[in-house]
């Protein structure tokens, strides 16, 4: 997934988060879809790098990763659009933020039609087009 200076990305990733969420969940939800990402794409991870004097820092995507906000009420439809263009899809729904308990957690959304699952966070990637298509309007998490 490393570039060159100046060269095309060939996968575009976004995280977008519902903008109500306060700072804190926000943030929460951002490292937990960044998670389940980097465990779903081998080689992601750019090679770590040194600084000048010398001490290893261990590396990160090369590729950027911008954290957009939507309205909440968006993300359902953003996730169903991602994943009919075979995107690369990350949920969160909001029963992740509601327990600790990871069981408790899908036995919580098992009892949930599709249709009706809040979601508080969706990460996409894959050609930039195709994710700029879907995300371009959306600004900066604020």
């Amino acid at each position: 997934m490393t570039r060159e200076k100046g060269a095309t990305p060939t996968v575009r990733t976004v995280i977008v988060i519902d903008r109500d969420l306060p700072k804190g969940l926000a943030a929460n939800a951002a490292a937990v879809l960044a998670h389940g990402f980097g465990s779903r794409v081998p080689g992601l991870i750019g090679a770590d790098f040194d600084d000048a004097a010398g001490a290893s820092h261990t590396g990160l995507i090369p590729t950027g990763l911008p954290v957009l906000g939507a309205d909440g009420a968006d993300l359902p439809a953003l996730r169903v659009a991602a994943v009919e263009r075979g995107l690369v899809v990350v949920d969160l729904p909001a029963a992740g933020q509601q327990t600790t308990d990871y069981d408790e957690f899908r036995a919580a959304v098992a009892g949930v039609e599709a249709a009706e699952l809040r979601y508080l966070a969706v990460l996409v990637s894959g050609p930039p087009k195709t994710v700029r298509k879907l995300t371009g309007s959306l600004g900066l998490l604020r």
